[in-house]
């Protein structure tokens, strides 16, 4: 088998990067904006449990907010490629949105390698609640 030029020069600085210690997960990404104002405003508290189920409103920001911000990691459709957790096996309901309201404000950090960013303060309540809302449709594949 013939590894193309273009292949290699890549695998060497991906290595070369690896051997510098210079990977971090999630990388240089600049999260992207979500348009929010066709949904009911939040307000400053956090709430504890998904305002938005079943909003069809809210389904589409949540699609379009994930694609924009959580795919590159969590797969299209939310179908995890092995890098990042499989949001779709969330339960769907308060114990769901628990674990990713947590996971989602605070992110996660394990001995101090960022897996996932701290989305608090980038993203609004109503952003993260419409993804949420999105991922809850879709269908799991067993």
């Amino acid at each position: 088998m013939q590894i193309s030029t273009s292949i290699k020069v890549g695998l060497g600085v991906l290595l070369s990067t690896i051997i510098a210690g210079k990977v971090v997960a999630h990388g240089n990404v600049t999260p992207q904006a979500v348009d929010t104002k066709n949904l009911p405003q939040l307000g400053e508290e956090w709430l504890e449990v998904n305002p938005y189920r079943d909003n069809a409103v809210a389904i589409k920001t949540g699609a379009s907010a994930y694609n924009q911000n959580c795919a590159r990691c969590h797969g299209l459709g939310a179908v995890s490629g092995g890098i990042a957790p499989d949001l779709r096996l969330l339960p769907a309901e308060d114990e769901g949105d628990e674990w990713y309201l947590y996971r989602t404000r605070n992110g996660a950090i394990r001995n101090g390698i960022t897996y996932m960013p701290p989305f608090e303060g980038i993203l609004s309540q109503e952003a993260l609640w419409s993804i949420r809302a999105w991922l809850v449709t879709l269908p799991v594949d067993e």
